[in-house]
């Protein structure tokens, strides 16, 4: 079944975590200019429609620092062992990093 969004979603190798509530080992499972997919190895609860903010650090490869996102849990998904977290991306304070790292995955994708 095709997807339906807005913009292209890239799968990524980059962390993610929200301080003080979902630390450790996140991978940030893909990202698109309004989303993303976050999935932890442990279960969390994160409340529905509120505003949190994603720490990213992007893989090594990419050369860009590490910056954050203002996002909205959308959905959540908790199969007992572990996480996955959709959230619409609200801001970038840190634009730059963010937009060039969605041009760093776009440019992956296309030449894969």
């Amino acid at each position: 079944m095709p997807e339906s969004r807005k913009s292209p979603r890239y799968r990524t190798l980059a962390h993610a975590c929200i301080p003080g509530i979902m630390e450790g080992e996140n991978l940030l499972k893909d990202i698109s200019v309004t989303g993303c997919c976050v999935e932890s190895t442990v279960v969390v609860d994160l409340k529905p429609d509120t505003e949190y903010f994603i720490e990213i650090r992007p893989e090594v490869v990419s050369k860009i620092d590490k910056f954050k996102l203002q996002v909205e849990r959308k959905w959540i998904r908790n199969d007992g062992y572990s996480t996955e977290v959709g959230f619409n991306i609200i801001a970038s304070p840190k634009g730059k990093q963010f937009e060039n790292y969605i041009d760093y995955l776009a440019y992956r994708s296309s030449i894969k």
